[in-house]
């Protein structure tokens, strides 16, 4: 498809995903040749009408040359005129243009001439009509040019991944623990920005539509408590769950998820733990569904300088005086740098499904907090979700996280590089209000 044309689709998204009935149009994009009827079936089979329409206007894009007009041709037949309209309100004019003759290719139906024939149930006496060939020493033709590309047998195509059921209203439950204010036993600092970063988290889960609920300064057996009622209550009318630690962090040993985080009392949860509370087994009105859990807080004590790039790689630093890390100091060379959190290590045994764990910071690294703006990590999400929620699947989202921290610089120096380990079997939609 024209990069034109995806952009168009792309703008106009989330009016496709609301307003487009997708089993209007599956048997004119069959018959048009956009799409095979093992792709209409994979459409089919991802879920909802919403789900359907998101996953048809991605494979959309995916096709050829004149996927775009044949798709404005199919909604003017089955009387969606007001989504013509739409994508076409500002868009350069789009002809339909003659079908480039076709080279046959092993394994590829023809257009039928008059009603579609299922290939695998086509009798015996119906003999198919193919142009005569001729030799070709172009390359072979891509979806790009208009073909359409046959897919091997029992072989799953890459862009029909399916989306979670995200519907619900309200989504589910979205625990905010927020550790700003430790006690002078714990020989931990105070985490000045933090009351910021929980603001920003608690406006934009709500406005996602999840209910929100924020615990304050816990220690580690609270924490513990908060987390194993949230895995107590029925999450059955809910499609989602999201748990959010904003506090100091280490290091720890682990067998699937790195790092730990600190109750205001100095002992540590680590994050497996965290993580465990939700999982299939220990909460099984959860099972299938997604659940996300967003760590601010240090992954170690070290501090990273960056490496030298191209001028084109680039870009102005964001960072100043006000900077300080999330990890806790274990030598005086680490004072200089002001306060500290942190998280941990490697990943590496099996994990439940359905799980992501965003971590602002590469295991081993500090995290970079702003006293008067907040931590560059939830600052970045924060913005990135308002921004993209309506039209971007949630890893997406991450990678554009992700760029953007690793472009500031603390101090004129030091950087900083989030991650996270995903274990989603599925694209992830928020709700939003567009």
């Amino acid at each position: 498809m024209e990069e034109q044309h995806k952009k168009i689709l792309q703008q106009n998204r989330t009016n496709l995903v609301i307003d487009l009935d997708p089993s209007g149009v599956y048997d004119a994009l069959f018959q048009k040749g956009v799409f095979t009827q093992d792709m209409i079936d994979e459409i089919k089979s991802s879920g909802t009408r919403r789900d359907q329409a998101r996953q048809l206007v991605r494979d959309l894009e995916t096709r050829g040359s004149r996927a775009f007009p044949l798709f404005l041709e199919s909604l003017r037949e089955s009387g969606q005129q007001g989504l013509v309209e739409i994508l076409l309100n500002g868009a350069p004019t789009v002809q339909l243009q003659p079908a480039v003759p076709t080279v046959v290719r092993p394994f590829v139906q023809p257009l039928p001439i008059n009603s579609p024939v299922d290939i695998g149930k086509q009798s015996q006496d119906i003999v198919p009509s193919y142009p005569v060939e001729r030799p070709n020493n172009s390359p072979s033709p891509t979806p790009d040019n208009g073909y359409l590309k046959p897919r091997p047998p029992d072989r799953t195509r890459r862009d029909s991944f399916q989306c979670y059921k995200m519907d619900s209203s309200p989504c589910g439950h979205c625990l905010i623990i927020n550790n700003a204010e430790f006690k002078p036993g714990s020989e931990l600092s105070d985490r000045k920005g933090s009351n910021i970063d929980c603001d920003k988290l608690k406006r934009r889960f709500m406005a996602l539509n999840f209910i929100v609920e924020v615990k304050t300064n816990l220690k580690q057996k609270q924490i513990i408590h908060e987390l194993s009622a949230l895995s107590r209550k029925d999450h059955s009318q809910y499609d989602c769950c999201v748990v959010i630690m904003l506090s100091h962090g280490t290091e720890v040993s682990h067998s699937r998820f790195p790092g730990a985080v600190y109750g205001v009392d100095g002992q540590f949860v680590k994050v497996q733990n965290i993580t465990n509370y939700l999982n299939g087994q220990n909460c099984p009105s959860l099972q299938g569904k997604p659940k996300l859990f967003f760590i601010q807080a240090c992954g170690g004590e070290e501090t990273d300088i960056g490496f030298e790039v191209s001028p084109e790689e680039a870009h102005p630093s964001v960072g100043g005086e006000d900077d300080q890390t999330d990890a806790i100091p274990t030598s005086s060379s680490s004072d200089s740098l002001s306060t500290s959190d942190e998280v941990d290590a490697r990943t590496s045994l099996p994990t439940p499904s359905d799980i992501l764990v965003s971590y602002s910071t590469f295991p081993g690294y500090v995290s970079w907090r702003d006293t008067r703006a907040g931590s560059w990590y939830v600052e970045t999400l924060d913005r990135i979700l308002e921004e993209n929620a309506a039209t971007d699947d949630l890893v997406t989202m991450l990678m554009m996280v992700n760029h953007e921290v690793s472009q500031n610089s603390a101090k004129g120096l030091y950087k900083q590089m989030p991650g996270s380990f995903n274990f989603l079997r599925k694209l992830l939609y928020f709700q939003t209000s567009a």
